[in-house]
């Protein structure tokens, strides 16, 4: 595909796919609009980057479609000045766009090679507001650690409340549990010291958050 190609598929997936399933947050659009998902694509997949469909990755994981994550971005309403924790880097799109959106990302992977390759390119693009790290976050969040925002790439059965925990005040939290091939995103506000607030945003499905063999300790 030649870039010219490229550049009006990215913007018929902006107008096209993700506008139409009510993602009409100026602030999503543009860094949406801004950011090259065929850059953080496998090179393999390039002609595939703007399609409505789950790109595939190494380890069996799959890059969501465009449209959830229009979504979710937009759900979360982040703020400049929020701190966000993201599990699951993949190739480090969704993490370009958070950094975009707010000022500072945290992101945890457990394949050492997506933290090494979302390193390198999220840095090659003048991304330097995130800090990677190889471990399993599914298990355990740095304690005394906390976020105004928390996105979980990958579906879960169930939400460990250690999540829930690390949000700050009014903090929110993406996810989406369930069983293929009926899944439910999902945000969670934390509303008070112990209480929250929960919001079923849309059905989709996605492939189950994947859990390291051995507990790596979560430190940024």
């Amino acid at each position: 595909m030649t870039a010219n190609n490229l550049h009006q598929a990215h913007q018929n997936m902006v107008e096209h796919q993700v506008r139409p399933w009510d993602v009409l947050d100026n602030r999503v659009l543009k860094t949406l609009a801004q950011i090259s998902r065929a850059d953080y694509v496998p090179a393999a997949y390039k002609a595939l980057a703007y399609a409505d469909t789950a790109i595939p990755l190494a380890y069996g994981e799959v890059m969501m479609h465009p449209v959830v994550e229009g979504r979710m971005l937009q759900s979360l309403n982040i703020q400049p000045m929020d701190d966000v924790l993201e599990i699951g880097t993949g190739t480090g799109y969704i993490t370009a766009c958070l950094a975009h959106l707010a000022a500072h990302v945290d992101s945890a992977d457990i394949h050492e090679e997506f933290t090494r390759a979302a390193i390198t390119r999220l840095r090659t693009h003048g991304i330097f507001n995130a800090t990677l790290a190889t471990c399993d976050a599914s298990q355990g969040l740095q304690p005394g650690k906390s976020w105004d925002v928390i996105v979980i790439t990958g579906a879960m059965h169930q939400i460990p409340d250690f999540y829930r925990q690390s949000l700050r005040p009014n903090g929110r939290l993406f996810v989406i549990t369930g069983e293929a091939p009926v899944m439910q995103a999902r945000l969670i506000t934390r509303t008070g010291e112990q209480a929250w607030a929960e919001q079923v945003l849309f059905e989709t499905s996605l492939l189950p958050l994947q859990h390291a063999e051995k507990k790596k300790q979560f430190v940024f």
